[in-house]
């Protein structure tokens, strides 16, 4: 006599059963939305990237909680928050000591030559252009200007009213504070740092803000 079929799932069919995959659009969201908040200067709001992506707020939102849990459990030495409305990565906390270390570190190193041509130009020239300072130096001065930025010596002041409305750049209250003078009035005279009346010439001609000069022009 024959037993009667048993349809009850046995073990050897619950081996069988293929867990869930993951979703193959969430994998290339999440690598966009590391790309994006690597390069990001301010905290990026869910609703930009979800605009950006393509995706839902709610999928964004989920995918960066994901995101900050797989960082921590990993033990990485950063961190996806959210702060002020937005993401971005910062250093863990336990970490700040290696991280002040470092920070202060760069503080110390000098400048490099080009860095200090380049922080004249705009402070006896400003407002001026990434183009203008260009045109002075005869060499791309993004990176030089960049590094300014993070010094704290120059920073964006207002836009050009030209075409394309180019940022004009000018120094800070930083600058003002490390050489110990209360306004850029009391720079000294171009003339003090560089011999030869032809060269000077040449220079004060370039670096002269003269508003009364440029209205004659």
């Amino acid at each position: 006599m024959n037993d009667a079929p048993n349809d009850a799932p046995n073990d050897k069919d619950e081996e069988l059963i293929v867990p869930d995959q993951p979703n193959p659009l969430d994998a290339e969201t999440v690598r966009a939305i590391e790309a994006i908040i690597m390069v990001a200067v301010e905290p990026v709001p869910s609703e930009l990237l979800a605009q950006l992506l393509e995706q839902p707020i709610v999928v964004i939102d989920r995918l960066c909680a994901e995101l900050a849990d797989a960082y921590a459990h990993a033990g990485h030495g950063f961190q996806l928050t959210k702060v002020a409305g937005g993401y971005r990565y910062q250093t863990h906390p336990d970490l700040s000591p290696y991280v002040e270390r470092f920070l202060l570190d760069g503080q110390r190193a000098r400048m490099s030559g080009a860095a200090l041509e380049t922080l004249a130009i705009i402070a006896y020239k400003q407002p001026l252009s990434r183009a203008q300072v260009a045109s002075i130096r005869g060499v791309d001065p993004d990176g030089v200007i960049r590094t300014l930025q993070a010094r704290g010596y120059v920073t964006e002041v207002a836009r050009d009213s030209g075409p394309g409305q180019a940022i004009l750049f000018g120094t800070t209250p930083t600058f003002l504070e490390k050489l110990g003078i209360n306004s850029l009035a009391d720079l000294p005279p171009i003339v003090e740092f560089v011999p030869g009346a032809e060269v000077v010439e040449a220079l004060e001609h370039g670096l002269r803000i003269d508003p009364a000069a440029d209205a004659r022009g």
